[in-house]
């Protein structure tokens, strides 16, 4: 399997291009970086290979075909900020029950208490609701992983730990992960290839 940008073009009305013709690949089971500074198009590519976003040319394709417009999408988009990726008004339970349903078992290794999913995304800390945000996304019908600085806003502890788990389940599961970072010794450290944009 193969999650692939092709010639991607994006760029908002009337500004200039923010992509212009970036191509990438990522292999099942790969660990792919993707590599630049702020403001050159890292986390929108990151939407596009998604599906969140549509290029303005170019297209973004598992094994050749677009991304399935309708149900759930075999790539998951993990963000810097989780809790822009949760209804405030639901409970934990709620929002992991939508996506899927881990048992204890799975929780306890990615180190999800019980106990949160009776509560609302404000009463977690960071921390907490990016280990639950990185849960969320690992369902059995993911297959690649895409993994927006998710750990730049944590304390160096939560990082190893989050980053830990994320890559154990990835390794078991044959997952494959693009990591958008700005930390080169980041890429270096969880990736095998990177991908570099604008002057990064």
């Amino acid at each position: 399997m193969l999650l692939e940008a092709r010639d991607i073009v994006f760029g908002y009305e009337r500004g200039k291009a923010v992509l212009d013709g970036v191509s990438l690949s990522v292999e099942a089971g790969g660990r792919v970086a993707l590599v630049g500074p702020s403001g050159c198009g890292k986390s929108t590519l990151a939407r596009i290979l998604a599906g969140y976003l549509k290029p303005r040319s170019g297209e973004a394709l598992i094994d050749g075909s677009p991304l399935p417009k309708r149900g759930f999408c075999p790539v998951q988009l993990i963000y810097q900020h989780p809790e822009k990726a949760l209804n405030p008004r639901w409970k934990l339970g709620r929002a992991l029950a939508e996506a899927w349903r881990p048992d204890d078992r799975f929780l306890e290794a990615m180190g999800v208490e019980k106990a949160w999913l009776d509560r609302y995304p404000a009463e977690l800390s960071g921390g907490e609701l990016q280990r639950f945000c990185v849960t969320r996304a690992l369902g059995p019908e993911t297959r690649f992983v895409i993994a927006d600085e998710i750990s730049s806003m944590l304390d160096v502890i939560t990082q190893a730990q989050i980053w830990e788990a994320l890559l154990d389940v990835a390794e078991k599961r044959g997952l494959g992960l693009l990591a958008v970072t700005h930390d080169a010794e980041l890429a270096r450290r969880v990736c095998s290839r990177t991908v570099r944009l604008g002057d990064g």
